[in-house]
C-alpha cells in the first residue's frame, strides 16, 4: 500500500500528542504527492498523521488563503513526539524533513485567534517512499532479447522517469500558483470592502458637514431683530 494521510478532528491540545490515527479516518490517494485546503476555525487546533518510511524524505508547504491576519501556528512532531518545526503566526511556510518509520503529525493552530477563521491550504511531497523502485523491478520482468533493439528497455524507462518527474514539478508549480492566486483575490476583495465601507463613511461625513454649513450661513442672515409694535 502506499503513503496516507489520515485526518483527524480537532482534540484538546493535551491529547494530542498521545493520539494515534483512528479507524475509518479519511484518506488521501496512495498519490505521492497530495494537496488539501480546509478552513480552521478561530479557536481551533487540527492535526493531521502522515506515515513514513525510513530514509525517505517529507516536503510540507503550507499558506494561509485568507482570514485577517493570514497567520496561524504550525508544529511538526516526529514519531517519537519530538518538535522538528515550530512556526509562530507564519502566512507561509516551506519545510522538509528526513524521517524514520512512523507516524509524522503535524498541526495548524488558531487558538491565539479568538474571531476569524483561516483558510489554509498545505501540499504533501514524499520523496523515496519506494515505489520507483518497484516500478523498475516490475520493468525489468519483462526485459527479454534487449540486445537485438537499438534502444534498451532502460533507456525507455529512464526517458519515462525522466518525463514524470517533468510532469509532477509542473503540476506541483501550478497547484503553488493556484495558492498564491486565491489568496491574492482574497487580499484584493477584503481591500475593496474596507474602501467601499470608509468611502460611504466619507461620503457621509461630507453631507453632514454640507448640512452644518449651510444651516450656520442661513443663521448668520437671518434677521433676529423683533418688530415694535
Amino acid at each position: 500500500m502506499g503513503p496516507r494521510l489520515l485526518l483527524l478532528l480537532p482534540v484538546p491540545l493535551g491529547c494530542l500528542a498521545l493520539l494515534l490515527p483512528p479507524p475509518g479516518a479519511a484518506e488521501f490517494s496512495p498519490s505521492l504527492d497530495s494537496d488539501f485546503t480546509f478552513t480552521l476555525p478561530a479557536g481551533r487546533k487540527e492535526c493531521f498523521y502522515q506515515p513514513m518510511r525510513k530514509e525517505a524524505s517529507l516536503e510540507l508547504e503550507y499558506q494561509v488563503l485568507d482570514g485577517a491576519g493570514l497567520d496561524v501556528d504550525f508544529h511538526l512532531l516526529s514519531p517519537k513526539g519530538e518538535t522538528l518545526v515550530f512556526d509562530e503566526r507564519k502566512s507561509d511556510g516551506v519545510h522538509t524533513v528526513e524521517t524514520e518509520d512512523g507516524d509524522y503529525m503535524f498541526c495548524f493552530d488558531n487558538t491565539f485567534s479568538t474571531i476569524s477563521e483561516k483558510v489554509i491550504f498545505f501540499e504533501l511531497i514524499l520523496d523515496n517512499m519506494g515505489e520507483d523502485g518497484q516500478d523498475e523491478e516490475d520493468w525489468k520482468k519483462y526485459v527479454t532479447g534487449t540486445d537485438l533493439l537499438d534502444m534498451k528497455l532502460e533507456d525507455i524507462l529512464e526517458s519515462i522517469n525522466s518525463v514524470k518527474a517533468r510532469l509532477s514539478k509542473s503540476v506541483q508549480i501550478q497547484t503553488l500558483l493556484r495558492a498564491f492566486e486565491a489568496r491574492d483575490r482574497n487580499i484584493q476583495e477584503s481591500n475593496f470592502d474596507r474602501v467601499n465601507f470608509w468611502s460611504m463613511v466619507n461620503l457621509g461625513v461630507m453631507v453632514v458637514v454640507s448640512a452644518v454649513q449651510v444651516y450656520m450661513l442661513k443663521s448668520l442672515f437671518e434677521d433676529k431683530r423683533k418688530s415694535r409694535t
